[in-house]
């Protein structure tokens, strides 16, 4: 018999996810809203980005397009920071993703 419970491995790619995500929001100071909806529009896009619109088409990005250009424009993040996140957060095998399906959008509760 095979059991419903979500694997070890899974739980674990998922905890290392979750405070990435809280922690990448962080390095975001100004317009971090929309560059963190942006980031997971990209992130969920079924194929390659090939253009700043399409990731405003996905269910992703909840904001118009408008909001985009902003959040490109005038949006900032701290390089040192999200380089310090990048190169010390653990990454998750795609294996260990792909038996359990991320929600759609994660959203950051403060």
């Amino acid at each position: 018999m095979r059991s419903l419970a979500p694997e070890p491995s899974a739980d674990a790619a998922l905890g290392v996810l979750s405070p990435f995500r809280v922690q990448f929001y962080d390095c975001l100071y100004s317009r971090a809203d929309a560059l963190f909806e942006l980031t997971d529009a990209v992130l969920c896009a079924d194929g390659p980005v090939t253009s700043l619109v399409g990731p405003t088409l996905t269910a992703e990005h909840r904001r118009g397009h408008g909001a985009m250009y902003d959040a490109v424009n005038h949006g900032r993040l701290e390089p040192r920071r999200l380089r310090r996140l990048l190169a010390f957060t653990p990454l998750p095998r795609a294996a260990e993703l792909a038996r359990r399906p991320v929600p759609a959008h994660w959203t950051i509760v403060r």
